[in-house]
């Protein structure tokens, strides 16, 4: 049985009690070790053989699950935040299928909710915000053309980018000819939740010269939208003035 764990935003008590679990009882954890905090394998039980897979590609990472299988063995797939996000795992499910491996997942916390927790902010604000649009800008891997910067930027919505903090000076660029003031509220937040993390606001005029000031180029996440600013209005649920199904309006 393979298990896909999301190991969390990064503080190693992040990780669900159920991924927790999962890591003591496994005799196999093949972790994304350039990303998942080493820490995590505090949970491993002696004698657990753990395999980084920074170092390997999904052929390797399939044999060594493969191998477990033959001899029995139970295998965590640790991947950073929720797999869910750019976690490269379809891949594996597909492929395990095809082998007729039983494997079943795990949720984790994201590191987008880790970075919202780190600036205490609320992505969903009223008359702000109610859309979060997680992305990242292109690189070296391309994206749909239809889902450029520059095109999801007209929403005005909330933007949560992840694995585009080596390409600020581009993402700003577009970000602003998508329709977000320059002096729109952003933030850089370098490894959310972990014990170094760092978290620098400005606004996306300035994200390009913030990171490079502080020495930021990868694992941050950067988010954008209005939902920094001080502005937004109170929530209807919690207004006396309003009718729910649990109470009536005072009157």
């Amino acid at each position: 049985m393979v298990h896909f764990v999301g190991a969390g935003s990064g503080a190693p008590d992040l990780i669900t009690v159920r991924g927790a679990r999962l890591l003591s009882e496994a005799d196999v954890i093949i972790y994304a070790g350039s990303l998942v905090n080493p820490a995590l394998l505090d949970y491993a039980k002696p004698g657990c053989e753990i395999h980084d897979s920074a170092y390997m590609t999904l052929e390797q990472v399939l044999e060594v699950i493969r191998k477990a299988e033959a001899a029995g063995r139970t295998t965590v797939r640790l991947h950073t935040g929720d797999s869910s996000i750019y976690g490269a795992v379809r891949e594996q499910f597909d492929e395990l299928i095809k082998a007729g491996i039983d494997y079943d997942v795990t949720p984790g916390v994201s590191a987008f909710c880790g970075a919202a927790a780190s600036l205490k902010a609320e992505y969903t604000l009223p008359d702000v915000s109610q859309t979060v649009i997680i992305t990242r800008m292109e690189g070296r891997t391309p994206v749909p053309e239809r889902e450029s910067i520059r095109s999801l930027a007209s929403h005005g919505a909330t933007m949560v980018l992840f694995l585009s903090t080596g390409l600020l000076e581009g993402l700003q660029r577009e970000l602003m000819a998508g329709g977000y003031a320059p002096d729109t509220p952003a933030a850089i937040v370098y490894k959310a939740t972990w014990p170094e993390e760092k978290v620098f606001r400005c606004p996306v005029c300035e994200l390009a010269k913030t990171a490079k000031e502080n020495n930021i180029t990868k694992t941050a996440l950067i988010t954008v939208g209005g939902f920094l600013g001080d502005t937004y209005d109170r929530s209807r649920l919690y207004d006396p003035g309003f009718t729910t199904e649990f109470r009536e309006a005072e009157r």
